[in-house]
């Protein structure tokens, strides 16, 4: 399993201590904002907003700050107005990188994550310059545990729609579906009673770059400081680093 795929996993535990502090709030809070803005304040109708409700709830947030947040989208609320902005670059080592952000400044965001691209000795690029080698899928994780059978969970996955079951993460099951069938599978899996601990896009490399030594810290830490970032929502990378320094982080 490359240390791409192994982020997710990481970044879904983090997201629990963010939680404690607040920091994962803000950014579910902007997401549903926008997400009902465009798509409307019913999520059975807006999947970007079901998507977005479902993160929250994850994260145990209180409903009445999930139905301001819809409010202040569709425009019953006053509210800041977001704008989404998309970067793409190169990391250490080469790595290619895209990050979605929403901002209600994209003067101030723009050289700020140029700068964090400059300092880690990577570069800010053009629209388009990598998003090439990446595929937009659904990523559903599931936490294994002895009462959860391996082949089991493939087959209630493959007849509910998904396209593949990774079972390589010793804490995660990581099931990958189109975009459009993420929420149907979810929904198929908890009806069978299995419980999802996360539902959401991904976007997954084509090739990946390897990096060992100072350039897989580089990398990381700059992953580290675009999650911590407030105006991104998602960071996305090709790198392929050793398990054993992931488990560091």
């Amino acid at each position: 399993m490359s240390g791409h795929s192994k982020w997710s996993t990481i970044k879904h535990k983090k997201g629990r201590a963010d939680a404690k502090r607040g920091k994962i709030f803000t950014k579910i809070l902007r997401e549903i904002t926008v997400s009902a803005r465009q798509g409307g304040g019913d999520p059975a109708g807006n999947p970007r907003l079901r998507a977005a409700v479902a993160a929250a709830k994850a994260a145990n947030m209180p409903s009445d700050n999930m139905k301001r947040a819809i409010q202040r989208g569709t425009g019953e609320l006053p509210g800041v107005t977001y704008e989404e902005v998309n970067y793409e670059g190169y990391g250490p080592g080469g790595v290619a990188m895209m990050l979605e952000c929403l901002t209600d400044n994209r003067n101030r965001t723009t050289p700020e994550v140029r700068h964090l691209f400059s300092k880690s000795g990577g570069n800010l690029g053009e629209n388009g310059s990598v998003s090439w080698l990446f595929t937009r899928k659904g990523l559903i994780l599931i936490s294994c545990s002895d009462d959860l059978d391996e082949d089991s969970l493939m087959e209630m996955a493959l007849e509910a729609g998904a396209d593949d079951l990774d079972t390589e993460d010793p804490e995660y099951f990581r099931v990958f579906t189109a975009p459009e069938e993420l929420h149907m599978v979810k929904e198929s899996l908890e009806a069978q009673g299995v419980k999802v601990d996360v539902a959401q896009f991904d976007m997954e490399p084509s090739t990946t770059v390897r990096l060992e030594g100072k350039r897989a810290l580089q990398m990381i830490r700059l992953m580290d400081a675009f999650e911590d970032h407030d105006d991104v929502q998602n960071v996305w990378a090709n790198f392929d680093i050793d398990e054993e320094i992931l488990a560091g982080v």
